[in-house]
């Protein structure tokens, strides 16, 4: 079961073309919003569609893939972890963000 513990799947698609971040040490990471979609019917029977936001990050080697290969609007299928962290803006003010850090990546299509 261990292999179970905080582990995410998602396909959706990329909201925006990914950022591409090189360190001093020549390592690079991978940053963009992914969109999964859900329906529901309200209680008129109405269909209902919403689309839920997710932060990426990738590092490694699966940045190379995304780099040259993932573009804004192709669906995707990303497999991770959720990770969290805060910082504090300049002005003070505590910021929290929830990331899928992720360590598989399946290209299903373009837009």
């Amino acid at each position: 079961m261990n292999t179970l513990r905080n582990k995410v799947q998602l396909i959706g698609r990329l909201g925006q073309d990914p950022e591409i971040l090189t360190f001093q040490d020549g390592n690079k990471m991978a940053k963009f919003s992914l969109a999964t979609d859900d329906s529901y019917k309200d209680k008129n029977g109405n269909k209902v569609e919403r689309a839920h936001w997710h932060n990426i990050i990738i590092k490694g080697g699966l940045v190379n893939v995304v780099e040259n290969y993932v573009n804004k609007g192709q669906e995707i299928a990303v497999e991770g972890k959720l990770t969290n962290r805060n910082y504090t803006t300049e002005a003070g003010e505590k910021r929290y963000v929830t990331e899928i850090m992720v360590n598989e990546l399946l290209l299903l299509g373009s837009k």
